[in-house]
C-alpha cells in the first residue's frame, strides 16, 4: 500500500461561537430599539352604576358530639333544621351555607346534614375545617 504525502487532518472538537455571538447583538440592539416603541395594551374597565353588594356570610351549622345540632347559637334536632335554613336563605338569596363538625362528633352524623341540606336543593354546602398550627 502505498502512503499518500498528503498531511492527515486532524478532527475539531471545538465549535466558532463568534457568529453567533454576533447574532444574538443584533437581535439585542433591534430589541432594545423597537421596545420603547410598542404601546402597552390599555384596558378600559367597564363602570357600574350602583356598587356591588357583599355576599352574605355564610350560614355555619356546627354539628355535636351529642348529635345536636347548633346554629348561630340556637340548639336544634336534625328534624328541625331545614326550615331554619330555608328561612335564612330567603333572607339571603345565595348565601352558602357550611357545615362544622365537631372533633368527637360522628362522621356518621355530619353526613347526614349534608344530605339532607342536599336533599332540599340547598346547593352551596360546603364543609368548614380547622387549619393545623
Amino acid at each position: 500500500m502505498a502512503r499518500s504525502n498528503r498531511p492527515r487532518r486532524r478532527m475539531m472538537n471545538q465549535i466558532n461561537v463568534v457568529p453567533y455571538i454576533d447574532v444574538m447583538l443584533v437581535l439585542l440592539v433591534i430589541f432594545m430599539v423597537t421596545a420603547p416603541m410598542t404601546n402597552p395594551g390599555v384596558v378600559e374597565l367597564p363602570q357600574v352604576g350602583q356598587s356591588l353588594k357583599q355576599p352574605a356570610a355564610p350560614l355555619v351549622i356546627s354539628v355535636l358530639q351529642d348529635k345536636t345540632i347548633q346554629i348561630e347559637e340556637k340548639k336544634l334536632q336534625l328534624n328541625d333544621l331545614i326550615p331554619v335554613v330555608q328561612e335564612s336563605m330567603e333572607k339571603h338569596p345565595g348565601q352558602a351555607v357550611v357545615i362544622s363538625g365537631d372533633k368527637n362528633a360522628r362522621y356518621e352524623d355530619v353526613i347526614k346534614v349534608m344530605d339532607m341540606l342536599k336533599q332540599h336543593k340547598i346547593d352551596k354546602v360546603g364543609l368548614l375545617l380547622k387549619p393545623a398550627s
